[in-house]
């Protein structure tokens, strides 16, 4: 694959790195008050399109065939939103003995509090040949119940900026994210007919939005001359992310593929991936919610900005090792019938 290719293929991430790049040469631009007007355009406006677009493209109709698999959805949703942020959290018990900044710490507990992401769980395990359907239910599930878990807790996790009080941030989550979300849905109703035929670029769409909140984002950390970030602790969180996951897809593999656990191979393969990947674009914006006047913010938003494209990465290189094993099990499955 050549240069140019691998651009457009990986052009997100290309672009957080460009946009981190340009927030760093001229801060001025994206901070409050700036030319761009961030606590108008992206507290609201920008956040509210991401939801938007959420329930714009999220075919409800494609989870009916998985509603049903009550036990898979547990698992999913309990290893996501309980055990994944308190296994953390004991994590970081240890880490804050160590020299790494506290605000990457602090990161990486958000980062286990965060919902499954819509895009990424389902495509690798589409990949692999696993449950799509359960993929699909849990990602957009799981979608639903973080704009309720999430915020609460991230509060109960690391608090919250003391000028934003408790109501403030859920009134604002209600305005910016359940109601586009919503609207989105509904809208999708009338248009379905015209969005399967169009097939408009969702993810895309999103994405931008997205780089233009990140951008936003270091602007404001970038201005603040107080805050520096030592490239050792920038390491061992990247280290550590990946550790994490490694660890978390073997422990739900074992746990899935277990007799008792009455899972298919392709079950499994759901699970893994749905279980231990984190939504970067529910996320970002939640944490601009829930942190609103934190100097800290776009440090406590690296490590989810790292493990996004860590868990694209790790999942595509396993791939073709899930594939084999998945179609290995599934063949001797048939042979003992």
């Amino acid at each position: 694959m050549g240069l140019f290719a691998r651009v457009r293929k990986e052009w997100f991430i290309v672009g957080i790195v460009l946009v981190i790049s340009a927030a760093k040469i001229g801060p001025s631009v994206g901070v409050k008050g700036g030319p761009l007007r961030p606590e108008i355009t992206i507290t609201y406006v920008a956040v509210s399109t991401i939801f938007f677009n959420s329930g714009l493209s999220l075919k409800t109709e494609e989870l009916a065939s998985a509603l049903m698999h009550v036990k898979l959805h547990l698992f999913v949703q309990t290893f996501t939103l309980v055990f994944f942020p308190v296994a953390i959290w004991l994590l970081l018990k240890v880490l804050a003995l160590t020299a790494i900044n506290e605000w990457l710490l602090k990161g990486l507990q958000t980062v286990g509090c965060m919902p499954p992401p819509v895009s990424s769980a389902v495509i690798l395990t589409k990949a692999v040949g696993g449950n799509e359907a359960a993929a699909i239910f849990n990602s957009a599930f799981g979608s639903f119940l973080g704009i309720v878990v999430t915020p609460l807790l991230l509060l109960v996790f690391l608090g919250s900026s003391s000028s934003v009080p408790f109501s403030s941030i859920f009134s604002q989550l209600f305005m910016t994210v359940v109601v586009p979300l919503v609207v989105g849905q509904v809208c999708r109703r009338f248009l379905r007919d015209w969005l399967e035929r169009k097939k408009p670029p969702f993810g895309t769409v999103s994405s931008v939005v997205l780089l233009m909140i990140i951008y936003t984002t270091f602007c404001d950390t970038f201005s603040n001359p107080d805050i520096e970030l030592d490239h050792l602790s920038l390491l061992l969180v990247v280290f550590i992310i990946f550790s994490i996951q490694l660890t978390f897809m073997l422990l739900t593999f074992l746990l899935s593929t277990r007799a008792s656990s009455g899972f298919s191979a392709a079950d499994s393969v759901a699970v893994m991936f749905c279980s231990t990947h984190k939504s970067l674009t529910l996320g970002i914006p939640m944490l601009k919610i829930v942190f609103e006047g934190y100097e800290h913010l776009s440090l406590i938003s690296v490590p989810l900005l790292i493990y996004h494209p860590a868990q694209i990465l790790l999942g595509s290189i396993l791939v073709p090792t899930i594939k084999t094993w998945m179609n290995a099990t599934q063949k001797s499955s048939i042979l003992v019938r």
